[in-house]
């Protein structure tokens, strides 16, 4: 099996799936109490790094995604596949399973 070297230029979604780049955990809790990696919960929010071409109609046509790229979004929390490049985590997913623009 042949290495492969990824960057976030080299990964360009398909049809409706979007690149998001996860946002940092919380690495206290409101009363300063420091938590553990296997104690925090997977960020939902991230920024969008790359888009794919949208969702194609039944007609053949392609409608155009909602967001583009540098959109913060909160995206739901099982959704996606995760990705490490680098010491940065990405979540792939459909744009479906994106849930509003953070402003």
């Amino acid at each position: 099996m042949a290495a492969v070297s990824l960057s976030v230029s080299t990964v360009k979604p398909l049809g409706d799936r979007i690149f998001i780049k996860v946002s940092a955990s919380d690495e206290k809790t409101a009363g300063g109490i420091l938590l553990p990696d296997t104690a925090q919960e997977k960020p939902q929010v991230g920024e969008v790094v790359q888009i794919g071409a949208g969702k194609r109609n039944d007609d053949g046509s392609r409608q155009a995604p909602e967001v583009s790229v540098g959109d913060k979004v909160l995206y739901s929390k099982y959704a996606g596949t995760d990705i490490k490049l680098g010491s940065d985590e990405y979540v792939l997913l459909s744009e479906k399973d994106i849930l509003a623009v953070v402003s």
